[in-house]
């Protein structure tokens, strides 16, 4: 079954109230930037943008929120929550955490080498922000302050 995301979350949009959504049109291309150091010598970190968050952790609230969550390398599928403003998109990753904030799978490939190390916190967030000022002034300079933090050389975007 094909699913069309945009306009599903166009729909949802416009479920919730909100005003239609202005998809975001970038003025180029990122920047390609080699890695310094081959995989299997760096340290990894990851952003997944499905709004996992570990037990004890407060979960996300639906407009706007540019808050991030720092996750242990060690959490346990069974200790991984998910709020979203795109429920709908959920039940796969609740059932099989991996699929969208792969902890288990990270640890396996830093456990065989492939992966020199893992951050000691992996970051998720709420990916269905509508405000894209916000996420370009609070949420990234938060996420590139916690990667620096942690001396990662790498970081696993995982979108949802």
């Amino acid at each position: 079954m094909t699913v069309k995301y945009i306009d599903a979350i166009t729909d949802r949009y416009n479920q919730l109230g909100y005003d239609a959504y202005r998809w975001f049109h970038a003025d180029s291309p990122p920047a390609f930037a080699a890695m310094k150091k081959p995989l299997k010598d760096a340290k990894l970190g990851m952003l997944g943008t499905s709004g996992a968050y570990a037990v004890g952790q407060i979960a996300y609230h639906y407009k706007d929120d540019t808050s991030i969550r720092a996750i242990s390398k060690h959490t346990q599928d069974r200790d991984l929550r998910f709020a979203h403003i795109t429920e709908n998109y959920l039940p796969g990753g609740r059932s099989d955490p991996n699929c969208i904030f792969p902890l288990a799978s990270l640890r396996q490939l830093e456990s065989e080498g492939v992966v020199g190390e893992l951050a000691d916190e992996m970051l998720s967030c709420m990916g269905g922000v509508y405000s894209q000022r916000r996420v370009r002034d609070e949420m990234l300079p938060a996420v590139i302050e916690k990667f620096e933090a942690q001396k990662v050389d790498a970081v696993l975007f995982v979108p949802m």
